[in-house]
């Protein structure tokens, strides 16, 4: 893994700047699919700049996606991030994007318009990677997944421009996500004149709602809260149906698996109730093995290239790394920007760290196309 002197690139700071800033003063919430559309627009042109290629456009369910295939045959490397956001479009004309005190400001720079610029310019000149950025990711990807997948599944290794965890650390481990809404169906009857003729939805959900809170494992970082609850039409009206949601954060799929088979098992305990269990498995967790090849490499990089050895971190937040990972690529997330404040107000970018985070980046890219990694993650993904 010796880089040669080509892994090693000088990152001029001032136009990443001007790239950040040309992306964040671009709305792009989530929903509002012409912002998306505008956003795409602007990121095409700035990646045209800086790569020398258009990219492909992918308009699904009338979200819009950009891809990038630099050079010809296969692509080993695949960069992934998105351009939608969390915010409202306005937002910028209550916080603009600004640069004072060697900190970036502006809604999305952190999560993660900076981090898409980075690939950009670490991509810049080389052949052999395909770039995804992608226009739904704050809403769980539902248009892009199988595109994430797919690309994924081509590439020898993911690495992934989400924003860093504290201190620059990237993240190795995602939790996995699971998610279900638990159905009650009962028989209404009035509650003052015979409520013993009916069954009540709302005392079933309360059972299942701590059937399902006692399947968390604090030990194992497994976390199942019932939330949302939606039950009953009248303050009189025994409830004749009713249903809440239900999040689950997971370390590794084994305990996906045994949440999942447990909420397929629920049982009605109101003699009458009816019980309907929908969803399942969102994100499959990003376990630190599909992360453990690809953090030495840019550990080793890092101080053969004078730069600082990156720290790991393990998060509950899922990302499209849980995708990447989760079809058995191997994966490296949070290779993006460092800063804080991620959907909230006081969002940021540090200056500072950006030309280190980038060249380190391009080092990493560099030496995977010298030497691919050919580890298969072992978390039930399949590779073709």
């Amino acid at each position: 893994m010796d880089p040669t002197p080509s892994l090693v690139r000088a990152v001029d700071l001032t136009e990443v700047l001007a790239d950040i800033r040309e992306l964040v003063e671009c709305e792009s919430p989530s929903a509002d699919l012409a912002a998306v559309a505008r956003s795409a627009d602007v990121l095409a042109r700035v990646g045209e700049r800086r790569l020398g290629v258009a990219p492909e456009r992918i308009v699904l369910d009338g979200r819009t996606h950009l891809r990038w295939r630099l050079g010809a045959g296969p692509s080993p490397v695949l960069l992934l991030g998105h351009h939608d956001t969390v915010w409202p479009v306005g937002t910028l004309a209550a916080r603009p994007c600004t640069v004072e005190g060697g900190v970036l400001r502006g809604p999305g720079c952190f999560d993660m318009k900076a981090g898409v610029a980075m690939m950009l310019h670490a991509a810049a000149g080389l052949e052999g990677v395909t770039i995804l950025v992608t226009g739904d990711e704050e809403l769980g990807s539902p248009s892009s997944r199988a595109l994430v997948e797919e690309e994924a599944r081509a590439a020898r290794a993911a690495l992934v421009l989400e924003a860093s965890a504290e201190g620059g650390a990237l993240k190795t481990e995602r939790k996995g996500v699971s998610l279900y809404e638990v159905r009650v169906q009962g028989r209404a009857a009035h509650a003052g004149l015979e409520p013993e003729a009916g069954v009540n939805a709302t005392v079933e959900l309360a059972h299942q709602a701590l059937a399902v809170a006692g399947l968390g494992r604090e030990d194992l970082g497994t976390t199942v809260t019932p939330t949302l609850v939606r039950s009953g039409t009248t303050t009189n009206t025994v409830p004749a149906a009713g249903s809440f949601a239900v999040d689950v954060r997971v370390r590794t799929r084994a305990e996906q698996d045994r949440v999942d088979a447990a909420m397929q098992s629920l049982r009605p305990v109101v003699p009458g109730a009816r019980i309907e269990v929908g969803g399942g498995p969102n994100r499959a967790p990003l376990e630190a093995a599909a992360s453990a090849e690809l953090l030495e490499r840019a550990r080793v990089l890092a101080g053969r290239t004078g730069l600082p050895a990156p720290t790991a971190a393990s998060v509950g937040g899922a990302s499209d790394g849980n995708f990447t990972a989760g079809v058995g690529t191997p994966t490296l997330d949070g290779l993006g920007a460092v800063g804080g404040g991620a959907h909230a107000d006081d969002e940021h970018v540090l200056v500072d760290e950006l030309p280190g985070r980038t060249a380190l980046l391009a080092a990493l890219v560099a030496d995977l196309l010298v030497q691919p990694t050919n580890q298969l993650v072992a978390t039930g993904g399949r590779r073709p």
